[in-house]
């Protein structure tokens, strides 16, 4: 994308600068002799400039990197991102390590804004050895809203992948869910990147997402915890029994299982009676941990309802 930009906007510097010197030399006889005698130091500045812009452009991968890996860095990423709200990550600040396919896209952000501000540099020093500063201006500006509207599409997805990179909201490898108005894409980040995200989905296709497209972001690999519900169900006879044996049996449960981040609590969800009632076990686990949990906990309560002679009903 950045060779692309540089390439337009040489492309378009050289015809500006012929136009520039056509009129120049189609003028007054008078100013002909002075444009010509000056024109070979104004085509070695112009040379120099991109040859220095080119140089810039060469080295902008190892100055992003070096950017990236200063304190300094750290400090604006934490901030930029919100995070110095938290008393811990702010203590953390210099200890900060981005993952390796996010750091490699944010160096090629800063990579990218620093040659083509470099070129940007040497395009408007180029221009000025022909036009004036108001014809510059009215140029610059011209051309700014000529690219503004024609990639506009273009534009809106590089801003929002700008947003995702420094908020840090998904990164490669989390299980995510996105959704817009027609379409809802589930599965695992592979890429992410400036104007696209690529996710494959459970059933193994690869979903291309522009970034302005993301409008509902669901992350399922980031949490304060995950559900370990259980479902019992008991004959109703054995309730009254039943249920101060569970109500002990959840704060047993801590000491037994790290894992568990609470006393469970026990409810009953449709409230309907019977010969048999159904009880909800409602249990927080450690994130990520509440599937492993789950058959341990059901084991759990098998062995101690059986203790108290209590069944439960298939």
């Amino acid at each position: 994308m950045t060779r692309r930009i540089i390439f337009l906007m040489v492309a378009g510097i050289l015809l500006i600068s012929l136009v520039c010197v056509l009129d120049e030399m189609i003028g007054p006889s008078s100013h002909i002799l002075p444009f010509v005698l000056a024109l070979p130091f104004r085509v070695i500045f112009i040379g120099l400039a991109f040859l220095a812009a080119f140089t810039v452009h060469r080295l902008a991968w190892h100055i992003a990197g070096g950017l990236l890996h200063s304190p300094l860095w750290s400090r604006i990423f934490l901030w930029s991102s919100d995070r110095l709200k938290s008393s811990r990550l702010r203590l953390e600040v210099t200890e900060v390590k981005m993952r390796t396919e996010r750091q490699r896209t944010i160096q090629h952000l800063v990579a990218s804004t620093i040659s083509i501000f470099a070129f940007v540099i040497a395009a408007l020093f180029s221009l000025s050895q022909f036009l004036s500063v108001g014809t510059l201006a009215l140029l610059a500006g011209l051309f700014t809203a000529a690219f503004s509207l024609g990639a506009r599409p273009l534009i809106a997805d590089i801003l929002a992948g700008m947003s995702f990179i420094f908020e840090d909201n998904f990164d490669v490898g989390e299980k995510i869910e996105i959704a817009n108005a027609t379409a809802k894409v589930e599965g695992v980040v592979e890429t992410m990147n400036l104007q696209t995200t690529i996710v494959r989905a459970p059933t193994g296709e690869l979903y291309v997402i522009p970034n302005s497209e993301i409008r509902i972001l669901r992350n399922f690999s980031r949490g304060r915890f995950s559900t370990a519900h259980l479902k019992l169900k008991l004959a109703t006879v054995d309730l009254e029994r039943a249920l101060p044996l569970l109500s002990a049996l959840g704060n047993d449960a801590i000491v037994l299982f790290p894992n568990l981040l609470e006393p469970w609590q026990i409810i009953s969800e449709t409230g309907q009676g019977g010969e048999h009632t159904e009880l909800t076990v409602l249990a927080r686990a450690g994130f990520g941990q509440g599937a492993a949990l789950r058959p341990h906990l059901l084991a759990l309560v098998q062995a101690r309802l059986a203790e108290g002679n209590i069944t439960l009903v298939d």
